[in-house]
């Protein structure tokens, strides 16, 4: 294991386009979940809200996480399933960049935001909320190839 942490070299490789796509959840609970069903959120669109706060996480991910390279961002696609039955939110992010490195992180990033914002504007009617399942769903470009998860 390396001592100092740095960030990896990534002059040499080459620009490829760059597709990553995330996806996690957030159990809501009764109230949140008719809360949020009905449109009556106290601070306001909760979905529009999360929607943006991916977009965000996805362009600043290089100022979250010390060791990302930045990159341009050509496109932040988000998707949200609410599953009324199990009172979940799904989030799907999806990121697109030509560069030299990935994407992954900033698809990670993105849907790791979204929840946390719904949990923000949520958490009035009750903080048992839980946020689980993140994980990366799938990835395109570069030397390491490509990836698709299999569950």
């Amino acid at each position: 294991m390396a001592d100092n942490p740095q960030m990896i070299d990534v002059s040499q490789k080459d620009i490829a386009v760059r597709t990553a796509a995330a996806r996690g959840a957030i159990v809501l609970g009764t109230e949140s979940c008719e809360a949020l069903r009905d449109g009556k959120c106290k601070k306001g669109d909760v979905l529009t809200t999360a929607r943006l706060a991916a977009v965000g996480a996805a362009k600043q991910t290089p100022q979250i996480i010390p060791l990302c390279h930045p990159v341009l961002i050509e496109s932040v696609k988000v998707d949200f399933d609410l599953d009324e039955n199990a009172q979940s939110v799904t989030a799907t992010v999806t990121v697109k960049s030509q560069g030299k490195t990935g994407v992954e992180m900033e698809a990670l990033c993105g849907v790791c935001l979204a929840c946390l914002t719904i949990y923000d504007m949520l958490k009035y009617t009750g903080k048992a909320m839980t946020i689980q399942e993140v994980c990366l769903l799938e990835k395109t470009g570069g030397k390491s190839g490509d990836y698709k998860r299999n569950n």
